[in-house]
Order: C-alpha cells, then structure tokens, then sequence
C-alpha cells in the first residue's frame, strides 16, 4: 500500500511574539505592507511599449503581440462582431444556462448601485446640483492566454451596462496557438460588446488607452479590470492621461476559521485563490494550534488531487502561511491591517465577528460561502482591491463607470449673502480679481441687475 504523503507544513507565524521577536514583527510588516504595484523594471519596460504604442498605435500593438505572445494567429487586432455571436451561438448549453444565471446575478446586484443625482440648497440663491453621468468609452481588460477568465468579462462589462456607458470594449490576449478561448468569445457576443481587441500585457492597455485608428477604434475615458504585473504597471502608467479602476496585485484568500468549522472545507477555501498563479497568498487565520493542524493535513490531501498542483505549491511556498492568534480580538486586527482581497469567516461568534472587519475586498460569511461562488455566480463582483488597497478602496461596481458634476446655481441674493466671505478669503490669500469677479456684479445700478 502506497504510504500518505507527509503533511505540507505552511509557515506560522504567531502574533504572540511580535513584540519580542524581530523575525516576527519583520515577517508581518511584510506581510502587511506587500502592496499591488509592479517593482520598477516592469514598470520601465511596461512604459517602453506604451512610449511605442501612442507613437504609432496598430503597428506597435501588433508588434509586441509579436514579441511577447497574445495576438491572433493572423494577426488581426480586432474580432469582427459577426464572430462574436457566432462563438455566443455555439456555446454549450449547460455552459449558457450557467452565463445567463451568473450574468443575471451580476446586474441584479448592480441595478441596486445606480448613483443619483441631488440638489442641495446651501442658502436662499445658492443651489448646488451633484450630476451623475455615465462615462462615453470604457475599456474592460479581461485575462486571458493559459486561463482564460469568461468570468471576469462578465464582471467588468455588465455593471458598465448597467451604468449606461456609450460604448463597451474588451481587451483579452489570445493563447500561445493565436485563438482566443471560445467560451470567452461567446460571453462577449452574449453581451454584445461593442469591440473585442486581442492584445495582452501592456500592448492591451495601450490599445484601449489610445485608441487603434487602423481598426477605428478611439481611446477610451477608464481601463478597469484584473490582470497581471505587465497590466498593472501599465495601468499606473497611464493615470493622469485615462481614468483606471486601481492596480491590481496577485489574487489574494484569506479564511478566518476556528473550531467548531470543518477543517476539509477551511482547507479547500485557503487553496482556492492560490490556484490563480504561484504568486497568489493563502493564508489561514487561527485562534488554534490544533485546528491549523488538521487544516494543514486537508491542504496535503486536496493537492494530491489538484489539476494545479504545481502553481498551488509554489504559491503555498512561497505566500502561504498560517497566522496564531492569542484570541479573536487579535485575529480582527491583523486582518484589518493585512486587508485582504477575499476573506472567508467561519469562527464563533459569526456576524459579531464580520462586523468588526472592516478592510477587505469581499467577505464570505459562514460554512457554505466559499470563495468560489463571488468569483463566478453570487452577483457580487470579483474585481477586488489587493496588495492592502481595500483599505481605502472598494470592489468593482457602477460607481466605477461614472463621475460626478458639481452644477452651481447662485442667483444675485444668493451672491449678495456669500459676497463679504468671498472678498475676505480671497484678500487674505491675495488673488485680488478673484474679490473683484464678484464686486463688479454690484457695481453702478445694482436695482436694475
């Protein structure tokens, strides 16, 4: 009989010893202040094909497809419609019927977030209107090449729909043979995508930011979308020319458990965001040795059996870990400092707990609500904030797809009431035609303004 593989040991970390051991407080500080930018040679190597592609944007495109893989086979930069809704009408039906369910699941969420416009009267003559205004062109990327994500297309164009933006695009890189997944096909004929680029990497970013004149497309106003460090680094690049969504890191699970959660679940919710690549942390968050022991021997069997394997146990090698916490109250605050991407609850006391979490990207509460089911079909969305950014930003939403104008209404009464403030800050920061922008209005008959 073939022995059982020994138990893959995870590194632990106890906060116990943070304030007395420095290998401790230095592997948390890592930990905590990872964040999602590229280092700077991708950066710099990103920026060359950006330099490239606003310079001469169809060849260069089509160039680094080329040199770097992702381009059609013939290499076309742009699919034709007719195309898409071929690939829409050769879907599968089992896979049809699971699109159409998470698709609707997806806007039904995202018809709840609509912003709206107000009007606040600040005085008698001043009225100030908060305009809310889809954007015109938007740019959806969308991974692709050894794993496509059809998912992920779904994701960032249909709370853009929802939103009422004018005109959709999508960039997704094509495999190592030059075709493009055809599932992925199939999802953008079935939202009717107003284009499909295939580029990948920085090329990709490049298309959607200015535009492929040889195939009429004109830039976009926002790129939004995962992808990888080349993606990022581009994204980053761009900000001050296009809107982006935020950079976006490696994907990220973290799963807060204790008994009496079953450990074979717990261990399949710490794997399941490190099956996205070798660069991707899991972590289990413990209140108990002997849980994270039990968790420890699930993650072994679940990765003899892993069609991934290889990527799992180099993303468990490198960016796995366990973290022990004294009690729950520690627990809560090394998550709040880490803020995950995906975290998964499964302690007691349950909603006292999740309350008290206040930086993460998503939250899947409970026993039966793994990972899995916001990445593909709950109708949340699964473009999250990572590297520590949900600290201070928010998943993917219609929101995204807008922005606000402020619109001023003042009539004279309402001047005259805000007319000494005005002269008064504008002499004390000495812009003197500002204060005269406004006493020239009541200069000569003022009764026959």
């Amino acid at each position: 009989m073939t022995a059982a593989p020994p138990v893959l040991r995870l590194r632990r970390i106890d906060l116990g010893l943070a304030d007395v051991d420095p290998g401790t407080r230095a592997a948390l500080r890592a930990m905590t202040h990872r964040g999602a930018v590229p280092d700077q040679a991708v950066r710099a190597a990103a920026r060359t094909i950006l330099d490239a592609v606003r310079a001469d944007p169809d060849a260069a495109v089509r160039q680094a497809n080329a040199n770097h893989g992702g381009g059609l086979a013939d290499g076309r930069l742009v699919l034709d419609r007719d195309e898409l809704l071929r690939a829409r009408d050769a879907l599968e039906p089992p896979v049809r019927t699971a699109l159409d369910q998470a698709i609707a699941n997806v806007r039904r969420f995202a018809e709840t977030q609509r912003p709206q416009t107000t009007t606040t009267r600040i005085a008698d003559g001043i009225e100030i209107e908060r305009r809310w205004s889809p954007l015109g062109r938007v740019g959806c990327y969308v991974p692709g090449g050894t794993a496509p994500y059809p998912s992920s297309l779904v994701m960032t164009v249909v709370p853009a729909q929802v939103a009422r933006v004018g005109t959709i695009i999508v960039a997704s890189p094509a495999s190592g043979l030059g075709v493009v997944d055809p599932v992925l096909l199939g999802v953008a004929g079935l939202l009717d995508v107003d284009a499909f680029v295939v580029a990948g990497g920085a090329q990709a970013i490049g298309a959607l930011a200015f535009g492929l004149p040889g195939a009429g497309l004109a830039p976009v106003d926002r790129i939004v979308g995962p992808g990888n460090a080349w993606v990022t680094a581009a994204k980053i690049e761009l900000v001050g020319e296009i809107g982006i969504d935020l950079p976006a890191g490696p994907s990220e699970g973290m799963v807060l458990a204790a008994p009496p959660a079953d450990p074979a679940p717990v261990a399949a919710d710490v794997l399941t965001q490190a099956e996205h690549g070798p660069d991707s942390p899991a972590i289990l968050v413990t209140t108990d040795e002997a849980f994270a022991d039990a968790v420890e021997a699930h993650v072994t069997g679940q990765l003899a059996r892993a069609p991934r394997r290889a990527i799992l146990e180099r993303a468990l090698a490198n960016h796995g870990a366990i973290v022990i916490a004294a009690d729950l109250d520690g627990a809560v605050s090394f998550i709040n400092d880490y803020a995950p991407e995906h975290l998964s609850v499964d302690v007691e006391p349950l909603e006292p707990t999740v309350a008290r979490l206040r930086n993460a990207g998503s939250l899947f509460v409970g026993p039966w609500a793994p990972e899995s089911a916001g990445d593909y079909a709950t109708g949340a969305n699964h473009v999250l904030p990572t590297g520590g950014l949900a600290r201070s930003s928010s998943p993917l939403a219609v929101e995204t797809f807008g922005k606000y104008t402020q619109v001023q209404r003042i009539t004279r009464a309402g001047l005259s009431g805000i007319r000494d403030a005005i002269g008064t800050l504008a002499t004390a920061e000495g812009l003197l035609v500002h204060r005269e922008a406004v006493e020239i209005r009541f200069s000569g008959d003022e009764d026959a303004r």
